[in-house]
Parts: C-alpha cells; sequence; structure tokens
C-alpha cells in the first residue's frame, strides 16, 4: 500500500524532527515546512494526503493556511497541533475547517492514532465496514445496529453520524463541524444535529437520558466514548 504523504508545518525545528521520526516509524512519508507561505508552495507543487499545523507561526499564521484551504476549495484534512488552549482558540480554529485540534505538549502516540482515523475516514479504501459497540455491532453497510438477534435499521444521517463517532473516538465534533461533515453544509442551522443526536442516542443507549457512548460538551459539542463512563 503506498504511504500516505504528511505536511508538517510548525516553525519549531525540535517539533517538526518528533514528528518526522513518530510519522515515519508509522510508515507515513513526511514532508517539512517551517512557515505558512512554504506550506503553501509544498501544496502547490506535492500531493498532500494530511496537514499536521501549528497556528502561531510569523507573517502567515495557521489560521490564514485554513482560510486559504477553505477559499481555494481545497479538501486535504488538517490537524491543528498548537500550544493554544482557550476553549475559545479550539471553537474558532474547527469552525475554519480544521479536522481536530491537538494541544502541546501532546502524545506522539494519541497524535499518530488521530492522524490514521483521519486518513481512514477520507480514503474509502481503508474504511472500516463493522464497528463494535457494546454488546452490538454497527454495519456500515447495512446500516443496521445488531444487538443478539435485534436488528436496529439507521436512515442514511444517522448511519453516518454513527460512523463519524465511532471513527473518531474521544474526539469532540462542534455541531458546526458535524454539519459540514454529514450533511456537507458550511453553514446553517444547527439543530438537525441536536435533532439527529437525540435518535442515535434512542437507538444506542440502555438510557437516553443519561447518555453513556454520545456525551454533550457543554460550550463545544458531543464526543463519543468507546467504553461507557
Amino acid at each position: 500500500m503506498t504511504s500516505q504523504n504528511i505536511l508538517v508545518v510548525d516553525n519549531e525545528e525540535e517539533i517538526r524532527d518528533i514528528l518526522k521520526l513518530h510519522l515515519e516509524n508509522a510508515g507515513m512519508q513526511v514532508i517539512e515546512a517551517e512557515s505558512g507561505q512554504q506550506a503553501l508552495s509544498v501544496l502547490e507543487r506535492s500531493s498532500i494526503d494530511l496537514i499536521v499545523l501549528d497556528l502561531m507561526m510569523e507573517h502567515m499564521d495557521g489560521w490564514e493556511v485554513l482560510n486559504h484551504l477553505t477559499q481555494h476549495g481545497l479538501k486535504t484534512p488538517v490537524i491543528v497541533l498548537s500550544a493554544r488552549q482557550l476553549e475559545a482558540d479550539k471553537i474558532e480554529t474547527l469552525g475554519l475547517g480544521a479536522d481536530d485540534y491537538v494541544t502541546k505538549p501532546f502524545s506522539p502516540g494519541e497524535l499518530i492514532a488521530r492522524i490514521q482515523a483521519i486518513l481512514r475516514r477520507s480514503n474509502p479504501a481503508l474504511r472500516i465496514k463493522r464497528f463494535k459497540l457494546g454488546e452490538a455491532i454497527f454495519d456500515v453497510e447495512g446500516s443496521y445496529i445488531q444487538k443478539r438477534a435485534k436488528k436496529t435499521y439507521l436512515s442514511p444521517i444517522e448511519a453516518a453520524l454513527l460512523e463519524l463517532f465511532l471513527q473518531n473516538p474521544g474526539k469532540v465534533f462542534t455541531p458546526r463541524e458535524i454539519l459540514r461533515q454529514v450533511w456537507k453544509l458550511d453553514h446553517g442551522d444547527n439543530n438537525p444535529v441536536k435533532v439527529y443526536v437525540n435518535y442515535l442516542r434512542k437507538k444506542i443507549e440502555d438510557n437516553p437520558a443519561e447518555p453513556q457512548y454520545i456525551q454533550t460538551i457543554r460550550g463545544l459539542g458531543y464526543r463519543f466514548m468507546e467504553e461507557p463512563s
């Protein structure tokens, strides 16, 4: 299988070296950029599967890079890796189109797992067909959940939403991000997200009023937990 090309954009050489080491050990090819302008130059001449992007860089910061990607219709997945830990920064960054947000200091192993999850989601050939959900199995192609002998069928939106959560355990999704990834909408009312989260909870939770799998993170959005708390 062809190695994925990862563009690492960070003005700190030490961070780039650490990422390069771990990404290459995971079988990925790494291209480095130390600035936003250099990153855009790489994107013009190279095929990139995913970008790991710092925010705080001189001349062109990470937010400007995200805006450029959006304005030019570039769909390359982006994981932001930043020392900025404020909730407002995370919300703004995810709203600009980042697929994930990881704060420094970071665990290289966790970052690799997040990268692999996003690559699976963006590459149909790597798409997982069945997920274990407690005592149940979610069949992606059949769009149903089977628990013992009982099958519960999901609507296309419910199935897409559940697959998004299962591909990204522990990741917090804002309603806007869910609208973009499930409904393919960049703007719109967030209410459908709340409605369909409630639909899903009724189908997968033992007690939808006290959800264990799909958790609400106040002020941010929703997070899926593989192991009920």
